[in-house]
C-alpha cells in the first residue's frame, strides 16, 4: 500500500484557510501526503506570504481552482461569493480530482472539506473517495445548525431563516444559551445575504450525512456539553501553529515580525494586544473612540490596523494620536498572532472573538475584551464571558458606539480584578492537556490518522 493521499479544500476566507492548513501540516507530519486546494485568488495570496518563511513540506502540494469571481470582485460580499462558489467550484474540483487520479500510484484516498463547502462531500462520494467534514468554529454553532428543523417547528425562525422570536435558546439544559438575534446566519450582511447563507447551511446539513468523520477545531474541555450531546462530532483541537511545524503557512498578510522584538522590551503582562481579524470594519467615529480609549489606559499596546480596517486608515487617527503614543503604542499592519499571544508581555486580548482567535487566546492563558462583529462571534463572546468567565464584553452607548471610556474602564477592570487571569491559566492547562497523546483531542487525532492510513 502506498502513502495515503488526502485532498483538502477550505472555505475561501483567511481564518478557514489558515486553520485547514494547520490540520494539513499535522497530517503531513504524521506521514500523509496532502494536496491543498485553494481558490486561485487565495492561492496567490498564500504563495506571496510564504516569502522568507521557508518552503512548504515535500509531502504537501498547493494547487488552485477558480472561484468564479474576477480578481477585482469584493470577496467580503459573502452572498455573492457563496452563490458563485456553488455554481463554479464543484465542477472544477471534480475535474482536478479526476486528473490527479489518472496516476496509478498517487490516487486520492480521502477528501477533507470545510463543512461550509458541503458540496465537496457529494463529489467525494460520487468518486468513491472517503470523506471528512471539518468544522473550524465552535461545536455549539454546528449543533445550532443541526437544530434548524426544530427551530422552524418551534416557531423561532421561519423556513427562510428569518427570526420570528427574539429569545434565548438552549439546545439542551447544559448547552450554552444563544440569543436568536445572533444566530450565525441572522447577523451576516443584508437580508439577501442572510437568505443565501441560510440556504447554504441547510444544504450543508443534508450533505453532512455523507461524511465518514466529522472533526472539529475544539476541545472537550471547552465544550463538554456539546460533545456529550453530539458524539458524532469529534474534537481534535485546538489546532495551533506551535503544535505542529512552527510555520505560519496559510496566512495571507505579510507579518510584522519586528513587533516581537518590541514586545521583548515591554514589562511582563503589560501589553494590550488589539486585533480584529480580516473582515471587521469600523467607521471613523468608532475607530477614533477605540484609539482614544487605548491611549487613555496609559498601558503599552500592540494594535493590528489592517489597511481596510476603516476608510482611509492613514488619515483616520485622532489628531496628534500617533505622536502622543510614540514608544508606548505600536501600530502593525499584520502581526503573527500565535507568537504574540504566547509572549509573556501580553496582558490581555481585545478583539472580535473569531473562533481561531478565541482558541489561540485560551491556549495561551490570555484574558479577553470582547468586541464581536458578526456571525459566530457572538456565541464565542458568550463562551468567554458567561461560561468560561475569562473575559469581559464591551457595551455600546445610546448612539451605538463603544466609547473610549468604556474601552479604558473595561481594560482596567480586566487587568486589575483578580480571577480573570487565574481562570484563563486554569483553562489553558486543561485545554493543552487535551492535546497530549492520552488527552481527548490527542486520542481523537491519532485515531483519525490511523483511519486514514488503514485504507
Amino acid at each position: 500500500m502506498g502513502i495515503p493521499h488526502v485532498l483538502a479544500i477550505p472555505y475561501t476566507a483567511q481564518g478557514h484557510v489558515l486553520l485547514l492548513m494547520e490540520l494539513a501540516l499535522c497530517l503531513v507530519k504524521s506521514g500523509i501526503k496532502v494536496t491543498f486546494v485553494n481558490t486561485e485568488f487565495d492561492h496567490k495570496r498564500v504563495i506571496e506570504s510564504l516569502s522568507g518563511e521557508g518552503n512548504v513540506p515535500d509531502m504537501m502540494h498547493l494547487v488552485s481552482i477558480p472561484d468564479g469571481l474576477e480578481s477585482w470582485d469584493d470577496r467580503n460580499d459573502l452572498g455573492k461569493l457563496t452563490k458563485t462558489i456553488f455554481r463554479v467550484m464543484p465542477a472544477k474540483l471534480e475535474a482536478l480530482m479526476e486528473k490527479i487520479n489518472e496516476s496509478e500510484t498517487d490516487k486520492i484516498t480521502c477528501l477533507i472539506t470545510d463543512e461550509s463547502m458541503g458540496w465537496a462531500l457529494e463529489i467525494a462520494k460520487k468518486m468513491g473517495v472517503r470523506a471528512v467534514a471539518f468544522w473550524p468554529a465552535a461545536a455549539a454553532v454546528s449543533a445550532l445548525e443541526l437544530n434548524i428543523p426544530k427551530l422552524i417547528h418551534d416557531g423561532i425562525i421561519d423556513s427562510s431563516g428569518s427570526v420570528l422570536k427574539n429569545q434565548m435558546v438552549q439546545l439542551s439544559p447544559t448547552i450554552l444559551a444563544m440569543d436568536s438575534a445572533h444566530f450565525v446566519w441572522a447577523c451576516i450582511g443584508d437580508p439577501t445575504t442572510q437568505g443565501i447563507i441560510f440556504y447554504v447551511i441547510l444544504k450543508n446539513i443534508r450533505t453532512l450525512k455523507l461524511a465518514d468523520w466529522i472533526i472539529c477545531n475544539s476541545s472537550n474541555e471547552l465544550e463538554t456539553s456539546v460533545f456529550n450531546s453530539y458524539p458524532e462530532m469529534l474534537p481534535i483541537g485546538p489546532l495551533l501553529s506551535s503544535n505542529r511545524l512552527g510555520k505560519l503557512v496559510g496566512s495571507y498578510g505579510p507579518k510584522d515580525l519586528d513587533c516581537l522584538v518590541w514586545l521583548d522590551k515591554q514589562p511582563v503582562q503589560s501589553v494590550i494586544y488589539v486585533a480584529f481579524g480580516s473582515i471587521t470594519v469600523f467607521d471613523q467615529t468608532q475607530f477614533q473612540e477605540l484609539a482614544l480609549g487605548l491611549e487613555r489606559t496609559n498601558m503599552p499596546f500592540l494594535w493590528v490596523v489592517r489597511r481596510n480596517l476603516t476608510a482611509e486608515t492613514d488619515n483616520a487617527y485622532p489628531k496628534g494620536f500617533k505622536e502622543r503614543i510614540q514608544g508606548r503604542g505600536r501600530l502593525s499592519s499584520w502581526a503573527p498572532q500565535q507568537p504574540v499571544l504566547s509572549h509573556p508581555s501580553v496582558a490581555c486580548f481585545l478583539g472580535h472573538c473569531g473562533w481561531n482567535s478565541t482558541v489561540e487566546g485560551v491556549s495561551n492563558g490570555v484574558p479577553f475584551l470582547c468586541w464581536p462583529y458578526f456571525a459566530d462571534q457572538f456565541t464565542n463572546r458568550s463562551y468567554i464571558c458567561d461560561d468560561w468567565k475569562v473575559g469581559l464584553g464591551l457595551e455600546k452607548d445610546g448612539n451605538g458606539i463603544i466609547a473610549q471610556g468604556e474601552v479604558k474602564n473595561k481594560i482596567e477592570q480586566l487587568v486589575t480584578v483578580k480571577g480573570y487571569k487565574e481562570r484563563a491559566l486554569d483553562l489553558k492547562a486543561k485545554v493543552m492537556n487535551s492535546l497530549r497523546e492520552d488527552g481527548c483531542s490527542g486520542k481523537n487525532f491519532n485515531n483519525f490518522v490511523k483511519w486514514i492510513k488503514d485504507d
